[in-house]
Order: C-alpha cells, then sequence, then structure tokens
C-alpha cells in the first residue's frame, strides 16, 4: 500500500504516487474505450491511490474527462482527492484557443467541473495557465470566496515562478503547485520549488515520465499519429531525440541492475527529491498503472543518484513546448 505524504503545510494529504487522467483524452491521440478507463482508475484506488487529477482542458469541449473521473471515483468518492483546473478559452473543436481567468470565468467553469465530477466539492481548484490580463491576486481571490463558499478545499497554481506564487499566497495560500518536472525536465529547481517549501507548498509534477519518453515504449515522432502531442514535441524530433534516446538507453541499463524498469526508475527518482513532492503519472493500462506504483518500493542509494546526475544532469535535448505554449515563469 503507498505511504501518505502531506502537500505543504497547508492540510492536504495524499498518497505518495498520484493519478493524471491527461492520457485518457485525444491529446496523447487514441486509445482505450471509457469502460478500460473507469477500469484503471478504480484499480489505482484499489491500489492507494488518491490524488485523481483532471482539468477542463482535458474535456475537449464536452467535460467528458470530468464525467468519466466522477464516474469512476463515485463509489469512493469520499476517499479520494480530485483536482481539476480553469484558465482557457475554446475553439467550436474544444482546442485551447486563449487565456481567461476573469472571476466570472473561474466561477463558471468550477460549477460546471462540480456537475461534471458528480461532487458538491472540488478538494483542488488549479489556475491551469497565468492569464496576462488578469492579476494573479484577483485569482486568488476568487478562488478564496469559492473555498470560503465550500465548493473547493485547496488553492493550486499550475506552471507559475516564485513571484507569482508569493503574490497569491498572500491572498489565498497555495497549497500545492504543479509544473512539468522529471528527469527530462528540470527547470523547477533553481527557483520555484525552493520558493514553494519557504511557502509551505507542496509540488505534484506532472509528466513525471517525460510524456513516455522514460519509459520502454518511445517511437521517433513520425511513428506516432497526427494528432499524438509527441509527434510535434522538440524532444522526438532528429538528432535530439537520438541524443535523449542515448540517455535513456543508459537508464534503462541503470534500472536493470536493480531488476526494475526506467520507468520507475525515473518515478523513485522523483520520490526522492523530497516528502512533499508527489507525482502524477497517467496510464491507459492496468499494467502499467501496477509498474508505476511500484515505484513508491524502490529505494534509491547516493550512488544511484549521483549515476542519474551523470547519465542526465540538465534534462532532456529539446524545449518542452512550441513558443506559442511555452510558459514564462515569474
Amino acid at each position: 500500500m503507498l505511504k501518505q505524504r502531506s502537500l505543504g503545510r497547508h492540510g492536504l494529504t495524499v498518497a505518495e504516487i498520484g493519478f493524471g487522467t491527461m492520457g485518457m483524452t485525444a491529446f496523447y491521440g487514441s486509445g482505450g474505450s471509457r469502460d478500460e478507463h473507469v477500469a484503471v482508475i478504480r484499480r489505482a484506488h484499489e491500489l492507494g491511490v488518491t490524488l485523481f487529477d483532471t482539468a477542463e482542458l482535458h474535456n475537449r469541449g464536452d467535460g467528458s474527462n470530468e464525467i468519466m473521473l466522477g464516474e469512476a471515483v463515485a463509489p469512493f468518492r469520499d476517499e479520494v482527492q480530485i483536482a481539476t483546473k480553469f484558465g482557457f478559452t475554446y475553439d467550436d473543436q474544444g482546442n485551447s484557443n486563449g487565456h481567461d481567468s476573469s472571476p466570472a470565468n473561474i466561477r463558471r467553469v468550477t460549477e460546471n467541473s462540480l456537475r461534471h465530477l458528480g461532487t458538491d466539492v472540488i478538494d483542488v481548484l488549479y489556475q491551469h495557465r497565468q492569464d496576462p490580463n488578469v492579476p494573479v491576486e484577483d485569482v486568488a481571490g476568487t478562488v478564496k470566496e469559492l473555498i470560503d463558499e465550500g465548493k473547493v478545499r485547496h488553492f493550486g497554481l499550475s506552471e507559475v515562478g516564485p513571484e507569482t506564487l508569493r503574490r497569491a499566497h498572500a491572498v489565498q495560500p497555495v497549497s500545492v503547485l504543479q509544473t512539468e518536472y522529471s528527469l527530462f525536465e528540470r527547470g523547477v529547481e533553481a527557483e520555484v520549488l525552493p520558493a514553494a517549501r519557504e511557502l509551505g507548498i507542496g509540488f505534484v509534477p506532472y509528466s513525471p515520465l517525460g510524456r513516455g519518453f522514460l519509459t520502454s515504449a518511445v517511437r521517433p515522432a513520425e511513428e506516432y499519429e497526427e494528432d499524438d502531442f509527441r509527434r510535434h514535441d522538440a524532444r522526438w524530433q532528429g538528432e535530439n531525440y537520438r541524443t535523449n534516446k542515448r540517455a535513456v538507453d543508459q537508464l534503462h541499463e541503470l534500472a536493470a541492475t536493480k531488476g526494475i524498469s526506467a520507468a520507475q526508475l525515473a518515478l523513485a527518482w522523483l520520490l526522492a527529491q523530497g516528502d512533499d513532492v508527489v507525482p502524477i503519472p497517467g496510464t491507459r493500462t492496468a499494467a502499467r498503472l501496477e509498474e508505476n506504483l511500484a515505484a513508491a518500493d524502490v529505494t534509491l542509494s547516493p550512488a544511484d543518484l549521483a549515476r542519474i546526475d551523470e547519465i542526465i544532469p540538465h534534462g532532456a535535448v529539446g524545449v518542452r513546448y512550441t513558443s506559442e505554449h511555452l510558459p514564462t515563469w515569474v
């Protein structure tokens, strides 16, 4: 059974590995049915997972991801924490095309999420991305009102820098910060993670397996479906792919000496970064789920950690987003 971790100092306690549902949308191409997704989520609960992560963005305009998650956790809703997010505008196909963290939109999205999830309270409500037109103080103030009204339990931010984190925290304590963090993406280590710890804010790494690159199933960009995000990710392109693949091959070799997979090695590395870190790997299969959760039983020695730093000291080669989607931390 997974151990519990305190995500910061603001009363949010969850199992040490969570579950991200983004892969259960078209974002990573097609795969798996709704019933299969529900079954995997329920298996995650059986194995001790308590934090389940979704977002308005994952719905593709029809509420589908939140509805699926709500259905899956309904039999044990009081035993788990649900996190969801607001902050975008969308075109007719449900694709994001702008930001909107206005108080009115935050309230609209929250009410929709409560209905989609079939719950009367959201455990963690994140601003998904900063809105350049809305001061974060206004965002924090609106979420504070929702907390006071009993519709939300904890305030979260995603992909923000230390200054924004401090400004928001001064209005409404931020319980948790979610940002991409993995052996492939280590940008948070210099300033963001230290600021979160200073403020007592827990940290939830998304894409903890480098969007699948840190698994055994990685392929070059051109071998993925056209609608798969990885087909256009710089880390999968040409020489970047070959360089990153060489590093991952060495991680596989190190993992093999410990009788584990490279994915388990990557998750164990994240867990070793601090007791306030709770990664949220996603998967569509029970077998991969069980593999991921077994990482909690892996102990990495100082020599293991040093070897990992030798193999991949600064993360992957290639930016993690295209320029129009790359967050700017302030």
